[in-house]
């Protein structure tokens, strides 16, 4: 039985959320946010609050229970708050610079490295070394700090390349004689 999906989801304040032919609509002062309704999960609005209760007898109703209750929490906090992710380059020569909705990378390749980003998404550089990934949508954040960081993972003997900022790189030792 699921926790998670037994506790309400309180709406903030300017957030309405409206269900209709299994679709969920999140409107709030960021954006908007849609996402499709699992038929095994009823969800209704009572009180400022979002429930949601499985439909008995519905196949995968209590796995999808609290999967479909923790999607709708991220879209009321991404609709008003909004989901951020942020990323440091750690080399020597490694830089990042933002230009538009496009992210230019230089991480000691032989040629610089463009990223594009998605619609919803947007990115900052406050220094030439550390990359900030905003966004309403939670899953689509992580995916483009996912993407960046895949251009260059950290390696685990100098700790190069780009990691989160709360990420931390156990470092191996080298090789001794």
């Amino acid at each position: 039985m699921s926790r998670v999906g037994k506790s309400p989801i309180p709406l903030p304040a300017g957030v309405e959320v409206q269900t209709s032919a299994g679709e969920i609509t999140v409107k709030g002062p960021l954006g908007t946010l849609k996402q499709v309704a699992h038929p095994a999960v009823d969800v209704r609005v009572e009180g400022g609050a979002i429930i949601c209760s499985r439909v008995a007898g519905a196949e995968n109703a209590s796995a999808m229970w609290g999967t479909m209750r923790a999607n709708l929490n991220n879209m009321v906090t991404g609709v008003s708050k909004g989901f951020e992710k942020k990323l440091t380059l750690v080399g020597v020569g490694y830089r990042a610079q933002a230009q538009g909705d496009v992210v230019n990378l230089s991480l000691g390749f032989s040629h610089p490295v463009a990223h594009r980003m998605p619609e919803g998404v947007k990115v900052e550089t406050p220094t030439q070394t550390d990359i900030v990934v905003k966004g309403v949508d939670r899953q689509k954040v992580g995916q483009v700090a996912a993407e960046l960081r895949a251009y260059r993972s950290p390696e685990p003997y100098k700790g190069k390349g780009v990691r989160y900022a709360d990420e931390v790189v156990s470092l191996k030792e080298t090789k001794k004689k």
